[in-house]
C-alpha cells in the first residue's frame, strides 16, 4: 500500500522542485560499517551472512520513511512498507534480478530470499520482470573493497528507487568491515537522512 505526498504543504517542497529539475538528482555515499557481532550471530544461528546484513539494512530502510518516498507521475507518494531487488549471481558469471519481501522476522526473511535465489540460479538472462517501485535496488560486490560506486543509468528513466551496494569484507584486528554505498535521490531526502540509514543500520549490526 502507498498514500500521496500533499506536495504544497510538504516541507521539502522547494528542495524537491529544486532537485527534481537536475539531469542527475542522484548522489552518493560510501562509507564502511563495522560487523564483527553480526558476522558472529550469523554464523552461530547459521545464517548466510550476506543474507543476514542485507535483511537488517531493509529493516533500516523500513524505519526511515524518506527511503519509502518514491516520484510517480509527477507524484511523490510513500509506500508502507518497501522489499529489495537484488541482483543474484550465477554459477555461469552472470546475474540475475530477485524480489524479497520485507519480512520483519529474519529466519522468515532468509528462508524466503533463498527460494528466490535458487529460482533466479535456475533461470538465464536477467529475469526481468514488470518494474517496481516498492523496493531498493541492492548490488553486492564481494571482490571488491572499494571506496565508491557509479551506476550505470539511463537519464530518462525513473530516478526514484534507492541503491544500496556492499563489498567485500575486510579485517583489521579482531574487527570486521563492510563497505557500504548509497545512492538517494536529492529531491526526496538529503543526507542527514542517509546519515540516520547508516547510524541505525550500524546500531542493528551491533546488537
Amino acid at each position: 500500500m502507498k498514500h500521496e505526498i500533499n506536495i504544497s504543504s510538504w516541507k521539502r517542497r522547494e528542495h524537491f522542485e529544486f532537485f527534481n529539475d537536475f539531469d542527475e538528482p542522484l548522489f552518493g555515499i560510501t562509507v564502511k560499517v563495522e560487523c564483527s557481532q553480526a558476522y558472529k550471530i550469523a554464523k552461530e544461528k547459521h545464517y548466510p551472512f550476506s543474507l543476514y546484513y542485507l535483511c537488517l539494512s531493509l529493516k533500516a530502510v523500513n524505519e526511515i520513511e524518506e527511503f519509502r518516498y518514491r516520484i510517480e507521475n509527477g507524484k511523490i507518494y510513500c509506500y508502507d512498507t518497501v522489499g529489495a531487488g537484488p541482483t543474484i549471481f550465477r554459477e555461469d558469471e552472470t546475474f540475475g534480478y530477485g524480489f524479497y519481501p520485507y519480512f520483519e522476522d529474519i529466519e522468515s526473511f532468509i528462508k524466503m530470499a533463498k527460494l528466490e535465489n535458487e529460482r533466479v540460479k535456475a533461470e538465464s538472462g536477467l529475469s526481468l520482470s514488470d518494474p517496481r517501485e516498492d523496493i531498493i535496488h541492492y548490488s553486492t560486490l564481494p571482490w571488491a573493497d572499494f571506496t565508491s560506486v557509479n551506476h550505470a543509468r539511463k537519464w530518462n528513466a525513473a530516478r526514484s528507487v534507492p541503491k544500496i551496494t556492499f563489498g567485500k569484507l575486510s579485517r583489521e584486528g579482531n574487527k570486521m568491515w563492510l563497505p557500504l554505498d548509497i545512492h538517494v535521490n536529492h529531491a526526496l531526502m538529503d543526507g542527514f537522512h542517509v546519515g540516520k540509514f547508516i547510524e541505525r543500520f550500524q546500531k542493528l549490526l551491533n546488537q
